[in-house]
């Protein structure tokens, strides 16, 4: 079985570092020795790239109205025939509608997974969801926001993550620093994370300030606090910080003063998984997919958004009890392994693959 995937940009320093870009380039690792899986994205020019191990094929490209993730190629045909089925990850953009008609014309499965992004697109104007033979969502929010729950052609199969990158360490005694890793933008609610931090314990926030009011307001709340701002830093010091915390924290929000309103602000929460599966509790508000990650009272907390005091008093526990934490960190990485590993993405998307190909071929072999 031949599967392509098609992303809109490259994974990695000379692409995008966003959920769908990571999610398409871990997915196809997982892959393969089960299938024989491609991945293509977009470039300026005609060029094959290792990411993180993995050859990428690159397409050169227009960006449709300059929006640098809405690419379109007249190059894809050539992967498109070579595959037996074909999965492109974002729905509202140009290229995967023209997969979506070409898979309907060529009577070929074509799959799709929204990662929230998008741009111009034929979809602005009309619905686009018959044209794939399925959808295969990072979560039930993400169904449901949608508008599939009930639709047979849409199942989750959930994001993953990987379970020997990310690993635990021995807890020796109480922790004393909290984690965030993420885009430090006013949805995440890093204002709320800052406002809550109790004395005693430190934070660190991992990933790029994008917006400088965003940035200064976040500094003077920290004013007094024992908070390190690292910007990006590169895996190994990641998966050290998710192995040495206390918990990771994730306080995003829909509504916020700072930002107004999110519709979508946690497809599925990618941080809450990487430190679960480095044996840290996750400390996360009822904002999107997230309480779909974390269960409650079991492998750390789910609060209700906007909420600084009740982020400060699950920290508080946590901090207060630190075997507790251990027994936390232990049951969320049982929890990533059973229901999280790219293996078990990869098993679920390749049974759903086989699925739709047999499906197909009895059609055809009926007319």
């Amino acid at each position: 079985m031949r599967v392509l995937h098609v992303v809109p940009a490259v994974f990695g320093p000379d692409g995008n570092i966003g959920g769908a870009e990571r999610y398409a380039v871990e997915l196809v690792k997982a892959l393969r020795g089960k299938v024989d899986a491609r991945l293509v994205s977009f470039g300026d020019r005609a060029a094959t790239v290792d990411v993180e191990g993995l050859p990428v094929d690159l397409l050169p490209a227009h960006r449709v109205r300059g929006h640098p993730f809405n690419p379109v190629s007249p190059r894809i045909l050539g992967p498109f025939v070579w595959a037996d089925l074909v999965h492109c990850h974002q729905q509202h953009i140009v290229s995967t509608s023209v997969l979506g008609i070409l898979g309907r014309v060529a009577r070929k499965p074509v799959v799709v997974t929204d990662h929230g992004g998008g741009g111009w697109d034929l979809s602005q104007y009309v619905g686009t969801d018959r044209l794939f033979a399925a959808h295969l969502h990072v979560s039930a929010f993400s169904r449901a926001q949608n508008c599939q729950t009930t639709c047979a052609r849409a199942e989750v199969v959930y994001g993953g993550v990987d379970v020997e990158r990310f690993y635990p360490e021995p807890w020796t005694g109480p922790r004393e620093r909290v984690l965030f890793v993420g885009r430090v933008l006013p949805h995440k609610g890093v204002h709320d994370l800052v406002a809550a931090l109790p004395a005693g314990l430190s934070l660190d926030v991992v990933g790029p300030l994008t917006d400088p009011a965003y940035a200064e307001l976040l500094r003077q709340l920290a004013s007094g606090k024992d908070t390190v701002f690292h910007g990006p830093v590169d895996e190994r010091r990641l998966e050290q910080a998710y192995r040495a915390a206390l918990c990771v924290v994730l306080p995003s929000a829909c509504r916020s003063e700072h930002h107004g309103f999110t519709p979508v602000p946690e497809l599925l929460g990618q941080t809450l998984l990487e430190g679960m599966a480095s044996g840290v509790p996750a400390i996360c508000t009822d904002a999107g997919a997230m309480d779909e990650v974390v269960v409650d009272g079991h492998t750390g907390f789910v609060v209700a958004q906007n909420d600084p005091p009740a982020i400060r008093a699950a920290l508080e526990r946590l901090a207060g009890d630190w075997r507790m934490a251990e027994a936390m960190g232990a049951q969320g990485r049982e929890r990533v392994i059973e229901r999280f590993s790219w293996d078990r993405v990869a098993d679920a998307c390749v049974a759903r693959y086989r699925a739709l190909i047999a499906s197909g071929r009895r059609a055809v072999t009926a007319r």
